[in-house]
C-alpha cells in the first residue's frame, strides 16, 4: 500500500503547489507540512497533532482525510499512548514560543525621563482644563459669540440660496420648432420614451429631464422660452436639458431611441 506521506506528496504535486503555498491556506508550518509527506510524524507535537494537521492538509489536497487518518492511527498509533501535549500543550502552527529572558534592568536615567514626561502631561493637561491660563473662563475662549458682520453675511448667503432656489423651474420646458419634416425622439433622461414620430409643426414638453435626438439640425429649440443656440443644417443632433438650464450635446451612445 502506498505510504501516507507519498499520497500527500503527489497530490500537491499534482496541483502545482508549493509547500509555501499549503502553509498560507492551512495556516500548518511548513516543517510540519513536510514532516507529514516524509512519515515523519514523530517530528509533530503528538498523535492529536498528526491527526488534526493530517485531516487538514488531506482536505485542502482534496484526499479522502477520513481514510488517512484512520490508516495513520492502525499503523502509527500505539494503544493507550500518552501525548506529551497533554502535560504541556505545544504553541500553535504558525507562532514561535517566546523564550523568556532575563529581566532588563531599568536604570537612573530612564526613571528621570519618565518623571520629566510625567510632569509635561500633567502640565499640559492643567494647562487645557484652565483654558490657557488667562482667568476668562474656558467657555468663553474656545466659543465667541458671531459679530454682527458675521451673522449679516449667513443671512446675505441664505438669501441668495433661496433666492436661487426660487429662480430654478420645477421642470423643463422645451418647444421644438421644425423647419421641416423633422424626426424627433424624446426621453426623460432615465430611459422612458416620451415621444418618437415626425413633426411638421411646433411641439411643446415639459419633464424634469429631458433628452432629445433630431432627425435634423435645421429645427429650433427653445428651453424655457429662451433660445438654444447650435449649428443648424441636415445632420442629426442630440442633447440633455436640465431645470438649471444646463444643455449637453450627447454622444452616439447615450443618444434616445439610438
Amino acid at each position: 500500500m502506498q505510504a501516507i506521506g507519498e499520497r500527500l506528496r503527489e497530490a500537491r504535486m499534482r496541483q502545482g503547489l508549493d509547500i509555501t503555498e499549503v502553509e498560507v491556506a492551512t495556516k500548518i508550518r511548513a516543517k510540519y507540512l513536510r514532516a507529514l509527506e516524509n512519515d515523519e510524524f514523530v517530528m509533530l507535537p503528538g498523535s492529536t497533532y498528526v491527526r488534526s494537521f493530517l485531516r487538514t492538509y488531506a482536505e485542502y489536497l482534496g484526499l479522502d482525510a477520513q481514510l488517512l487518518v484512520e490508516e495513520y492511527r492502525a499503523q502509527h498509533e500505539p494503544r493507550g499512548e500518552i501525548e506529551p501535549h497533554a502535560l504541556a500543550p505545544p504553541a500553535r502552527p504558525g507562532r514561535e514560543r517566546r523564550v523568556a529572558g532575563p529581566p532588563v534592568a531599568i536604570g537612573p536615567g530612564a526613571v528621570a525621563v519618565a518623571a520629566v514626561l510625567f510632569v509635561l502631561v500633567l502640565l499640559a493637561v492643567i494647562g487645557l482644563a484652565s483654558g490657557g491660563g488667562d482667568g476668562g473662563g474656558s467657555g468663553e475662549n474656545a466659543k465667541k459669540p458671531a459679530t454682527t458682520d458675521e451673522k449679516k453675511k449667513r443671512q446675505r448667503t441664505t438669501r441668495e440660496k433661496q433666492k436661487r432656489a426660487a429662480t430654478v423651474p420645477r421642470a423643463v420646458k422645451l418647444k421644438v420648432v421644425p423647419a421641416e419634416p423633422t424626426y424627433l425622439c424624446l426621453d426623460d433622461a432615465r430611459g422612458t420614451k416620451l415621444f418618437e414620430g415626425t413633426i411638421e409643426s411646433p411641439q411643446t414638453f415639459r419633464e424634469k429631464r429631458l433628452r432629445i435626438l433630431l432627425g435634423r439640425s435645421s429645427a429650433t429649440l427653445y428651453l424655457n422660452g429662451k433660445r438654444v443656440r447650435f449649428a443648424q443644417g441636415p445632420d442629426v443632433v442630440s442633447f440633455a436639458f436640465s431645470r438649471t438650464g444646463r444643455v449637453t450635446p450627447l454622444p452616439a451612445g447615450q443618444r434616445p431611441c439610438a
